[in-house]
């Protein structure tokens, strides 16, 4: 095979993997979103429990990184002490791990039963959750079928002139295979790919275990780099979770890195096939890393808070540059208006920030937790004001019929917002501090119905801000849509909770009216959610005028 052609191959395995990995962690978010977050409330519970955690998230979403975002966003909320959170990361470690050593085994006969089965529940079926589960078998097929297609594309390498030099290199280098690695997995952002890749060449023997060993502590520590690259532009309490997690790597990668060079490939790996001893070497690296680093996750902890310390007076610099609404374009409306969007895009993202903690704060939320949530809504009133201020000077120029259109519909959205961001302040989280005062405990059918609520509306407001953006009208005839299915979801809610009542339920009688005021304020932010899509579709001509039957 010439060589630019194998490249291409090896190339188009690599995306599909990639692609198969994304494929994978999209269905568990959707499908499952309600179970991730109950795995990380019960993780908060402890260092023990937070390994633990961790590692099942983990498997279910394929990577560790995913992991890592999302702990650094309950860090931002104060909902999760960074010393706990260090220890969810290294649990997540290990269960990435866990899904290498899975992948690894001689799996190609799942790869037509996955591709049969996911392509049907993907495509075929209606249950939006059955869907998703679909995404995921397809995305496992996919994996399987790439991990195939890359040991063919290495194949021939194993006889090519070029290769052996540069792995011999390797091998006698690896501080340079240590940098590859590291450097290689930050690029293709995923952990899992870049060790069943470098496993996939060994199994071809192109790549020899001197170079294999020193490319999987690299991987290890890009694994590390890439949380902490994604997390630079947030908050310095988020960034302090994936710094600490890869000192914790980088320090483990120099030790093991150290030992090999001195003492040698371990014996016990050389009586492997290669492939099989860089897995296992993978597995027992994150294995022992959480075993040994558990208990230092408190000093780790402050060294990252020392070295990320908010110099002073930092805080209000950041503040003011966070407004996107630019002054010096407010006499072209077409710009200033992009420029009120992204301003409502952050918006939204506050809103986002303090409504997704909501189900945290009902569970165990603190009076501090629960403080901290309602300061957000002050932040989401003063941009309320800032862009209707900013929109109504706009509007004194000379606008086209169009852009005094999307003046108004960006100050509706705006309105929408600011009063979704009072009904999380002034409404959940008064019943959440009702709850804990009274130390009141919802029953198990209740809390997961409720759970299901807020995850629906979660998802749903990611898709208003999509819309807000993007102006796709399937994303907003999706949104219009699911207004439907939250008011089914209250109206069954609403019956089954009464029929809890009349059985007698403790936990029902003492928490029904938070139950009530929290399933109502969830379907009252879900409609003004909805209102972002109606502009859209009214334009398009897809949104009826009116549900009311013609009479005559």
């Amino acid at each position: 095979m010439h060589f630019s052609l194998l490249l291409l191959h090896l190339a188009g395995a690599t995306l599909l993997l990639l692609y198969a990995v994304h494929m994978v962690r999209t269905g568990m978010e959707r499908a499952y979103a309600g179970l991730l977050r109950r795995l990380f409330g019960e993780a908060k519970g402890g260092t023990i429990r937070a390994v633990t955690g961790g590692a099942a998230m983990a498997v279910m979403l394929q990577s560790s990184t995913a992991v890592a975002m999302i702990a650094c966003g309950f860090v931002t909320s104060r909902l999760l002490a960074v010393p706990v959170g260090l220890a969810l990361l290294l649990g997540a470690d290990f269960g990435s791990a866990l899904v290498v050593r899975i992948l690894s085994f001689d799996l190609g006969w799942l790869v037509p039963v996955c591709l049969a089965v996911g392509g049907i529940m993907h495509l075929k079926l209606s249950s939006q959750r059955l869907r998703e589960t679909g995404r995921m078998v397809l995305g496992i097929g996919f994996i399987l079928l790439s991990l195939r297609f890359i040991g063919e594309a290495t194949g021939p390498l194993r006889h090519a002139q070029l290769l052996p030099v540069i792995s011999g290199y390797l091998a006698g280098d690896a501080m340079m295979a240590v940098l590859i690695g590291a450097l290689f997995t930050w690029l293709i952002h995923s952990s899992v790919a870049a060790i069943l890749m470098i496993s996939a060449f060994a199994a071809q023997g192109v790549i020899p275990l001197e170079a294999g060993l020193p490319l999987i502590l690299g991987a290890n520590m890009g694994s590390g780099l890439i949380a902490f690259w994604l997390s630079r532009s947030m908050d310095r309490p988020a960034q302090r979770l994936p710094l600490g997690n890869l000192l914790f790597r980088v320090g483990a990668a120099v030790v093991v890195l150290i030992m090999i060079e001195t003492l040698g490939v371990p014996a016990i790996l050389r009586g492997l096939d290669p492939a099989t001893a860089l897995v296992d070497f993978h597995l027992a690296f994150n294995a022992v890393l959480a075993l040994v680093c558990l208990p230092f996750v408190q000093p780790v902890a402050r060294l990252a808070a020392r070295v990320t310390q908010e110099p002073e007076g930092e805080a209000e610099i950041a503040r003011q540059r966070l407004s996107a609404l630019d002054r010096s374009v407010i006499a072209t409306p077409t710009l200033a208006l992009a420029s009120a969007t992204r301003e409502l895009l952050r918006m939204g993202e506050l809103v986002e920030q303090m409504f997704r903690p909501v189900m945290d704060m009902f569970r165990s939320g603190t009076p501090e937790q629960i403080a901290g949530l309602r300061g957000i809504d002050d932040e989401i009133n003063g941009t309320h004001t800032g862009i209707k201020l900013y929109i109504a000077e706009v509007n004194r120029g000379m606008l086209t019929a169009d852009e005094a259109r999307r003046g108004i519909e960006l100050t509706d959205v705006a309105i929408n917002f600011e009063y979704a961001g009072d009904i999380v302040a002034k409404s959940l989280l008064v019943l959440a501090s009702e709850r804990a005062q009274k130390a009141l405990q919802f029953s198990a059918e209740g809390w997961r119905e409720l759970d299901e609520l807020h995850g629906r509306v979660v998802e749903n407001m990611q898709l208003a801000l999509n819309v807000l953006i993007s102006n796709d009208v399937a994303s907003a005839r999706q949104l219009v849509a699911e207004k439907e299915h939250i008011r089914a979801m209250q109206r069954v809610s609403h019956e089954r909770h009464l029929r809890r009542l009349q059985s007698g339920k403790i936990e029902s009688i003492e928490t029904s009216d938070i139950h009530l005021e929290a399933v109502r304020a969830f379907k009252e932010i879900n409609s003004l959610l909805v209102a972002t899509a109606y502009p859209l579709l009214t334009h398009t001509g897809d949104l009826a005028s009116s549900r009311l039957v013609r009479v005559g």
